[in-house]
């Protein structure tokens, strides 16, 4: 065994649980580190507050001598908790968050200083922006670019720094960020839900997107981990044969928790509690060393802030507790991989869900409403919200036995399906209008007001209603969730755009009752969409083929996916809808593209690096071992020698025909990418990357797979899966 690879098992089993303190309930450090609503009544007047509560609930601006005001209120309360900073903390399109931090202290001469945070440096900051990926917008040279204060999600304190949550803009106003977008198509979303709501309650004036996010992680010990170049430089294992014991016993899921990762999870709730991050689950997940964290759902711009902060603590927390954290989507090949579940809703201002049934049959077509245009938009655009969950990472999850396949379909269950099929039946030919009124009144009274129980949770399923809320089950556990739930509001928000249009005509044209209309138009939605519901197992072949017949896509790589994001009817649908304009649409699909081609790219680097400078010197160093060992045995046993020494014969061809084959696909590799490197459209560069530069990973990877099963164990570099996997 290496000696980086005996040090690294030694400390793991000498590791000890880091003690954590408990002395304080869940509730009592809920949002102790939050300028939240109770903080912001205590420290701000009754005007600034409602100023605050104002440009949260109906986005108004907050003027200057306001924003003096709640700057300082921010500071001296910052000041009690420690803090010593502040920053506009953000996230860039670089998937994560991205701070810079300015200290509170200002000069004030004859060798004195004050304190300082003023209303213009709570409201917007100038960080660099030409070092962040902008798809063109930005020159290198044109490095401008503003942040500006978000005041819909709250202040926090992080360590001894005020995190100030912000919006990222370039110099001409183009979003360089995901919030930006997010926000645009939550309004967009709140303005169409809301004047569709008023059909049913006059009451309703604003629609919240909501969403739970379920994030599922590895926990590999952090000496483990670095001593795999392969996991520190790409976040997951280029190479490794399976071990013996995985996850066939099913012995992990749902397993009784360690003492050492117990520990590492209450110190991350208390840290979220304090950052009012409400998490509430966690267990095992399916695979070995595997964890899952859920929270409460959240309105969904806050979920997205959440989700994106727990991800930064998380890492720190791992770390402090000797733990590496991995969030790829598969860090290890031949077990299940990691999702991050997005559970999104609807819910009105008045406290109604508008994707729970009722008690009444009128409650029932109101949630049939929504619940069916989002099945349209769904339909409508599969492909887009494809490719919002499209990256390099993702591609390795999708389709395999633990995550949805790349295409897209819901899955409703049984009891609603018979639902929608009896209303498409409904004809509009001999019955009176009473009698058609009182057929589909009947059917959508059969809907119980609870679902919860009533549907089964469909694994295979991208996109499933759970009871009250869908649950997009495909995101990729690296991802930021803003970019999913950007397009599936945008197209949520377009499609009752579309099915208010369509209801008013029936009334002011036609002199159809409301109700009668919403009837109509629904079941034409019904029809119009049955065929991206699918109540079977999506990772089986004959639904591939059903698929294909029924139109559906089937884009089973990044490069592939992404075209979705630039057609035309998917940058009209993003400027019709103001959430982005076709510049910021095709800089985004530039800079994912990019993103997938230096990921491959860095990848392929790894693997031939750890194939040729790890791999096959030790296989050598073996094959030696074996040579001298022939050696011995034809000098003691001269003519009877091959006979005896037939195996290690055998071994010595088989290691050198692998290592030939590795050396030759490295090669090979290597050339596939500086022909794919004098590529300069972004696509055609990402295409060769996909088609001629990944296809070498598995070859190399079957070759060293194969010298490790051959190679004696102690002179083996590289941690193992067994080590990786089942030491805690």
């Amino acid at each position: 065994m290496s000696t980086l690879r005996i040090n690294a098992v030694q400390q793991t089993f000498s590791r000890k649980p880091i003690p954590v303190d408990e002395s304080f309930t869940r509730s009592e450090l809920f949002g102790t580190n939050v300028f939240n609503e109770v903080t912001m009544q205590h420290y701000l007047t009754k005007e600034a507050f409602k100023s605050v509560m104002s440009a949260i609930d109906k986005g108004t601006k907050i003027d200057r001598k306001t924003a003096d005001e709640i700057a300082g209120a921010m500071k001296a309360w910052a000041l009690t908790k420690g803090a010593t900073h502040y920053t506009h903390w953000f996230q860039p399109l670089t998937g994560g968050t991205a701070e810079k931090h300015d200290a509170f202290f200002e000069p004030t001469g004859s060798g004195r200083a004050i304190e300082k945070f003023e209303g213009a440096q709570l409201v917007q900051q100038e960080p660099d922006a030409s070092s962040f990926p902008n798809g063109g917008i930005r020159n290198t040279f044109e490095a401008r670019g503003y942040t500006a204060w978000d005041p819909t999600s709250p202040a926090f304190i992080y360590g001894t720094t005020l995190c100030i949550p912000t919006v990222f803009v370039s110099y001409t106003g183009e979003a360089l960020d995901n919030k930006v977008p997010l926000l645009r198509a939550l309004q967009a979303v709140d303005q169409a839900a809301t004047a569709v709501a008023k059909y049913f309650d006059k009451n309703v004036s604003k629609v919240n997107a909501t969403l739970g996010w379920e994030q599922e992680y590895f926990l590999v010990d952090k000496s483990l981990a670095y001593s795999r170049p392969d996991i520190v430089l790409s976040g997951r294992t280029l190479l490794g044969h399976s071990p013996a014991k995985g996850q066939q016993l099913d012995d992990h899921y749902f397993g009784s928790i360690s003492d050492r990762v117990l520990n590492f999870m209450r110190d991350l709730e208390q840290e979220c509690m304090r950052l009012g991050i409400p998490v509430k689950t966690r267990h095992n997940e399916v695979a070995p060393n595997q964890f899952e964290l859920a929270p409460i759902f959240e309105e969904t711009n806050l979920a997205v802030d959440h989700n994106s902060l727990v991800m930064d603590v998380m890492d720190r927390m791992a770390d402090k507790h000797n733990f590496k954290i991995l969030f790829h989507e598969k860090p290890f090949k031949g077990i299940n991989g990691s999702g991050k579940h997005n559970n999104w809703s609807l819910a009105t201002d008045t406290g109604v869900n508008l994707l729970s049934p009722g008690k009444t049959p009128m409650k029932n077509l109101q949630f049939l409403t929504f619940f069916i245009n989002t099945i349209k938009a769904v339909h409508d655009n599969e492909e887009l919200i494809r490719s919002s969950i499209a990256s390099a990472s993702n591609d390795h999850r999708l389709g395999a036995n633990e995550a949805p396949p790349a295409i897209i379909s819901v899955f409703i269950g049984q009891q609603l399906t018979k639902v929608l099929d009896e209303l498409e039946d409904v004809s509009t030919g001999k019955l009176s209008p009473k009698e058609k009124t009182d057929l589909k009144l009947n059917v959508v009274g059969k809907i119980p007001e609870i679902l919860l129980d009533n549907t089964d949770r469909n694994r295979t399923s991208p996109f499933a209603f759970t009871g009250n809320k869908f649950e997009l089950r495909a995101v990729g556990s690296k991802s930021n969730c803003a970019k999913p739930m950007t397009v599936l509001n945008t197209i949520v928000a377009k499609q009752l755009k579309e099915f208010k249009k369509e209801v008013d005509v029936l009334i002011d044209k036609k002199n159809l009752k409301k109700d009668e209309a919403v009837f109509n138009v629904l079941r034409e939605y019904i029809k119009s969409s049955r065929k991206i519901r699918f109540e079977g197992d999506g990772y089986s072949e004959a639904w591939e083929r059903e698929a294909a017949k029924r139109g559906l896509s089937n884009n089973k790589t990044t490069p592939v996916a992404l075209k979705a994001m630039i057609s035309k009817k998917a940058i009209a649908m993003f400027e019709e809808m103001s959430v982005m304009s076709k510049v910021e649409v095709e800089a985004r699909h530039e800079i994912e593209l990019e993103e997938y081609t230096m990921k491959v790219q860095i990848e392929g680097r790894v693997l031939g690096d750890i194939a040729r400078n790890h791999v096959i010197p030790t296989a050598i160093r073996y094959q030696n071992t074996l040579i001298t060992n022939v050696k011995g045995l034809k000098d003691v046993f001269e003519k009877d020698y091959k006979r005896l020494a037939s195996e290690q014969l055998d071994l010595i061809e088989e290691i050198s025909n692998h290592i030939a084959e590795i050396n030759s696909k490295v090669n090979e590799m290597i050339e596939a990418r500086k022909k794919a490197n004098q590529l300069n459209n972004s696509q055609l560069k990402a295409d060769a990357y996909c088609e001629n530069v990944l296809p070498y990973f598995e070859e190399i990877r079957y070759h060293c797979d194969k010298l490790e099963l051959i190679v004696e164990d102690n002179k083996w570099p590289l941690t193992k899966y067994r080590e990786l996997l089942f030491t805690r």
